[in-house]
C-alpha cells in the first residue's frame, strides 16, 4: 500500500469542509480557492475543486454571481448562503470533535507502545 494515496485520500476527506471554511472569510473567485488549497498543500489537481463547488452550490450551500474582469472574461465568484453558514457551524463541530477522538486514540497507541517497550 502506498502512504500516497492514504494521504490524498485523508485530504479529499476533509476538501469540503476547507472549501466552505475559506469561503466564510470572503467571497473568492475559484483560481483563489485553488491557490489557498495549494498553498496550504490540500489540492494538487484544480479539476478537483470544481465538482465539488458544484454539488455545494446545488445542495445550497453556496451561491455565486459573474463580475466584470479587466483581464479577461468575467469571472464568477461563490459565497457561502445562510445555509451554507450554518452547515459550516455543524461542520466546525464535527471537526473538533474528530480531531479530539483521532488524538484520543493516537495518545492512547502511544501509552500502550511505551507499556509494552517498558515490559
Amino acid at each position: 500500500m502506498k502512504i500516497e494515496n492514504t494521504k490524498a485520500q485523508m485530504r479529499k476527506g476533509v476538501l469540503e469542509y476547507c472549501i466552505l471554511s475559506v469561503l466564510s472569510k470572503n467571497d473568492a473567485y475559484a483560481s483563489d480557492i485553488i491557490k489557498i488549497l495549494k498553498e496550504s498543500e490540500l489540492i494538487v489537481v484544480e479539476g478537483t475543486l470544481y465538482p465539488l463547488l458544484t454539488r455545494q452550490k446545488n445542495a445550497g450551500l453556496l451561491s455565486y454571481r459573474w463580475e466584470e474582469s479587466k483581464k479577461g472574461p468575467p469571472r464568477k465568484y461563490y459565497k457561502l448562503t445562510p445555509l451554507g453558514q450554518d452547515f459550516l457551524k455543524n461542520l466546525d463541530q464535527s471537526w473538533i470533535e474528530l480531531t479530539a477522538s483521532v488524538h484520543k486514540i493516537i495518545k492512547l497507541e502511544t501509552k500502550n507502545n511505551s507499556k509494552t517497550t517498558e515490559k
